[in-house]
């Protein structure tokens, strides 16, 4: 299984967006795909259309990675109800917040890696993260192959990007950086042009092509259907730019 933690330092940046967008492209292609929810909103639990109820959460499993729990906390997404294990979501849960702290111990920040190991009968994990670099965040890095870091084009964004590529970069093993992807995009926007244009100065082919800001992305979550279900060409061609992402996520070093 190869996992992906996707990060942001930053809140506001539809972190949680690229990760349904890519357990979309990889349901598209037949991957079998686990997303684990570690951020306390627990979105990417809801936009995963998961209705099931189980006994526990992923704050019971950092709590207590044994085999049982992790199992008994994944549930099948609603996107393919008639593919069992094809999709299915680790449930994120508000308790996870009390993990949360920016000095969680060693030990601690491998109970992620352990569950994993434990429930490793899938293709991908994708690992969707709260916007901060503390306990969850890091959990997620210990457990993960690969980080994505999700950005916007803003003005704080390069601060938030180098920080956590610093950070990242630090660890020991580090993970592969798959690349730092700018979401919601407005071309036509001289300010994010710009900074746009800033990051790539500073971190070069790290910077991946930007998702451009779309409606397809609020009305696949508000179906409660996957991207690649939509028609329509800007949906599409969404679509597509995830797949590619995807396959950067996928591929051998």
């Amino acid at each position: 299984m190869i996992s992906l933690a996707v990060c942001s330092a930053k809140g506001g940046v539809g972190k949680t967006s690229v990760v349904l967008g890519l357990a979309s492209a990889a349901l598209q292609r037949g991957t079998s795909t686990l997303v684990v929810d570690l951020d306390p909103q627990a979105d990417a639990t809801s936009g995963l259309d998961v209705s099931a109820q189980r006994p526990h959460d992923v704050a019971a499993v950092l709590r207590d990675p044994r085999r049982r729990v992790a199992e008994e906390a994944v549930a099948p997404s609603g996107w393919v109800s008639d593919h069992p294990g094809l999709l299915d979501v680790l449930t994120g849960s508000a308790e996870s917040a009390g993990l949360d702290g920016p000095d969680a111990d060693a030990e601690a920040l491998k109970s992620l890696r352990r569950a994993l190991r434990k429930v490793d009968d899938h293709d991908l994990a994708l690992l969707d993260t709260p916007p901060s670099l503390n306990g969850l965040t890091r959990s997620a890095w210990r457990a993960a192959d690969a980080v994505l870091v999700v950005s916007d084009a803003s003005r704080f964004s390069v601060a938030a990007v180098d920080r956590t590529l610093r950070e990242v970069r630090a660890l020991r093993p580090a993970p592969r950086v798959v690349g730092v992807l700018v979401n919601r995009f407005t071309q036509r926007s001289g300010e994010q042009r710009f900074r746009y244009e800033e990051l790539r100065s500073l971190f070069g082919d790290l910077v991946l092509e930007p998702l451009p800001d779309r409606a397809a992305v609020p009305q696949s979550q508000g179906a409660g259907l996957p991207l690649h279900a939509l028609r329509a060409r800007t949906a599409k061609t969404l679509a597509l730019q995830f797949d590619a992402v995807l396959d950067r996520v996928l591929e051998k070093d």
